[in-house]
Parts: C-alpha cells; sequence; structure tokens
C-alpha cells in the first residue's frame, strides 16, 4: 500500500534561485515526451528549453500555433501537427498543435490527435494559465480563471489518461501559486454568479484548484504508475501580468523605489525550476499529491508568522476530502473523467 507522502521538505539542496537547468544537471530525458501546456511564454518557455536540453520530446499545446512556433524557433526545431495540418509526429524535437483550455471542444479535439499517435506521455506539465483577469465568461458560462486553469486542466489530463498510464511512470506537474491564500474553493458560488465578481479571489480559487487537482489525481493515479505535484514558481514578471496596470503592480509593492522589482522576484530561468523539479527529480520517487516551492517540498503555512502570506501551503489546498470533492464536481461538469 502506498502511503501519503508528508507535506514537508526533503532536502532537496536546491532553492529559490536555482535554475531549471541546474535541477536538470545529470538528469537524461533522452526518449521521454513532455507535454507542456503555456510552454511558449514566460516559465513555461523556459521549461521547455531545459527539457530540450536535456534531451527530451516535448508538445507544446497552444491557442496561437504561429505565435507559439515564432517564440519557440529559438529552443530548437519546431514542426506543426494536427489542426494545423502539419508533419509526423516526433519528427523534430518540439511540437505544436492546436488547443484552447477554455474551450472544451479543443481539449477534446487535441487529446484525440495526440492519442491516435499511439505514444505515452512521462511527463505532463500544466503551465498554462490567466491571472486577475476582467471578468469573462466561456464555454455555458463559467468564470474564464476557474475554466481555464482549473477545468481545461483537468479535462486535458482526464482525457490525455491513457497515454499516461502508458508511460512509465508518468508524473504531472499542476501549476498553483501563493495566489491559493487568497481563496480556497466557493462551494456555494464557484462560478461568481452571486456574489459579484473579484478578480483576485477568483484567480485565489483557480490556484487552490489546481493544488487541489494534484492531491486527488495523485491518490487516484498512484496505483496506475501516476504521481501528481502542485508547483509553486514563485513570483515572476511575464505576460502572466498582461492584465494589471503599472499602478496595481506599484500598489502590491512589487517594485522598490527605483522601479525595479523586489529581491522576492525571480528570473523566468528560476521560475522555471521548481516545476521541472517536480517533473523529473529522482528525489521525488514514489512520492506524490504534494505542494511544491523553491525546488522544495513545501512546509505547511506558518499561520500567523511572518512568511504566512508569501509562503508555505495553506491547509485548504491539500485537504483531501476537498480534493476528492472538486475532482467529482470537475467531473460533473467537463463530462469527462479518468476514473
Amino acid at each position: 500500500m502506498t502511503t501519503i507522502t508528508p507535506q514537508h521538505a526533503i532536502g532537496s539542496g536546491f532553492g529559490a534561485r536555482s535554475t531549471a537547468e541546474e535541477v536538470l544537471e545529470g538528469i537524461d530525458l533522452s526518449g521521454r515526451l513532455a507535454v507542456v501546456t503555456g510552454g511558449y511564454s514566460g516559465i513555461g518557455l523556459e521549461t521547455v528549453r531545459a527539457l530540450v536540453n536535456a534531451g527530451a520530446h516535448v508538445v507544446v499545446p497552444a491557442r496561437r500555433v504561429a505565435h507559439a512556433v515564432e517564440q519557440l524557433a529559438d529552443v530548437g526545431t519546431v514542426a506543426t501537427l494536427g489542426a494545423t495540418g502539419g508533419v509526423a509526429p516526433g519528427s523534430a524535437p518540439i511540437e505544436v498543435d492546436e488547443l484552447d483550455l477554455a474551450d472544451l471542444e479543443s481539449v477534446r479535439a487535441f487529446a484525440e490527435r495526440f492519442l491516435a499517435s499511439g505514444r505515452s506521455i512521462d511527463l505532463l506539465i500544466n503551465d498554462a494559465a490567466v491571472m486577475a483577469n476582467p471578468e469573462t465568461r466561456v464555454g455555458p458560462g463559467w468564470e474564464s480563471q476557474f475554466a481555464t486553469n482549473h477545468l481545461g486542466h483537468y479535462a486535458l489530463t482526464a482525457r490525455l489518461w491513457p497515454a499516461l498510464v502508458a508511460g512509465d511512470g508518468a508524473r504531472v506537474v499542476a501549476l498553483s501559486s501563493t495566489g491559493h491564500k487568497r481563496s480556497g474553493i466557493r462551494w456555494d458560488d464557484v462560478m461568481f454568479e452571486q456574489g459579484g465578481y473579484d478578480k483576485w479571489d477568483a484567480y485565489g480559487q483557480a490556484k487552490s484548484a489546481n493544488s487541489l487537482f494534484a492531491v486527488h489525481l495523485d491518490a487516484a493515479g498512484r496505483e496506475h504508475g501516476v504521481r501528481a505535484f502542485a508547483a509553486h514558481p514563485g513570483g515572476i514578471l511575464t505576460p502572466l501580468q498582461r492584465h494589471l496596470t503599472q499602478q496595481e503592480m506599484d500598489d502590491r509593492g512589487w517594485f522598490d523605489e527605483n522601479g525595479q522589482p523586489i529581491d522576492r522576484f525571480k528570473t523566468v530561468e528560476q521560475g522555471a525550476s521548481t516545476a521541472t523539479w517536480a517533473a523529473t527529480s529522482p528525489e521525488l520517487d514514489g512520492l506524490g499529491g504534494v505542494y511544491c516551492e523553491d525546488c522544495e517540498i513545501a512546509e505547511p503555512t506558518d499561520v500567523g508568522g511572518e512568511t504566512e502570506g508569501v509562503s508555505g501551503v495553506d491547509a485548504h489546498a491539500i485537504d483531501r476530502d476537498q480534493a476528492a470533492r472538486l475532482w467529482t464536481l470537475s467531473a460533473e461538469l467537463t463530462g469527462v473523467n479518468p476514473f
């Protein structure tokens, strides 16, 4: 019987300033296939770069295929596939295929194209996200941050499940953040239909959902050889902030008096490291279902302490009962459940 992994540090030897290239040093990913959503922008792009440099073959689903190909051009040879009418799978170290996480039909179509290739998945890194955007409704009227960040990735993972099970000890990494501290799951009004929309509460709920997703996926998937982790990348200035004004970022204390990012912010290379570590580190063999930060399993939040708002994982984001409840709700909403 597989025991539950404790939510405590394991002494990885890495830290907040480690880069994705550093955590992959000495790890050969030749013959391994990774799928990285959002892998053409910000920390997703750096994640793909590090994986390719370590020998992995990487599939990058993208809403804007041509833009993704352009952004990935300096990482390696890129092939476009599937809905783009491209070439045979595996003909280049990087493949780009069409996927809109806010559109469940697009998710289904991408997954069916991938499964038709007959390949297995070793690493699935759910990196793509929207943050603090104005109120937007997608699909059947769903709140866009919960729908895109969580439900889209839930449906993608569920539909790719046969390829994950076929992998050699596959790992799934869900990108969460300290935003989870802002809000747990709003069980009485998940889609912000009753009490008014708050963009940061919506983001917080979505990031809690990402963490809870990993908790339940690991619990249900480990008997099939699939393990899952949630990863907080840290504060990084990327296109993720595109919906924020400079004044909003200043008001949140992200910049010093000289207009430079405060010391807590990481580079994109450092920001890509925790998800990359969670997806590949041999130190995590046999472990899973935990929230990671700074290339380490995070400690529970020090409630009332000085670091309460910036580090550690809050209890609601790793609660197994809430994780199971969210899984049931997600299956009902999307109409797909691999278990």
